[in-house]
């Protein structure tokens, strides 16, 4: 686990971002706290356009006007 702070995080982003990659946990701290720099999950799938057809059903009135007690002011 590699502790670096802000000012090091902007000026070494790019090999801190490859690094959280390889597994290398990352820890950004600053003035008002810390945060966790961690690798977003790759897809294993491609998404399949209409993978969901048949799977769920959208009523008619979905596409009614919203009641005036729900609109936003």
């Amino acid at each position: 686990m590699s502790r670096v702070s802000i000012s090091e995080a902007r000026a070494n982003l790019s090999s801190l971002i490859a690094r959280a990659c390889q597994g290398e946990e990352i820890i950004i701290r600053g003035p008002k706290g810390a945060v966790r720099l961690v690798p977003i999950p790759v897809r294993k799938q491609k998404r399949k356009p209409g993978a969901l057809r048949d799977k769920i059903d959208i009523g008619p009135s979905f596409f009614d006007p919203l009641p005036p007690d729900e609109l936003p002011e």
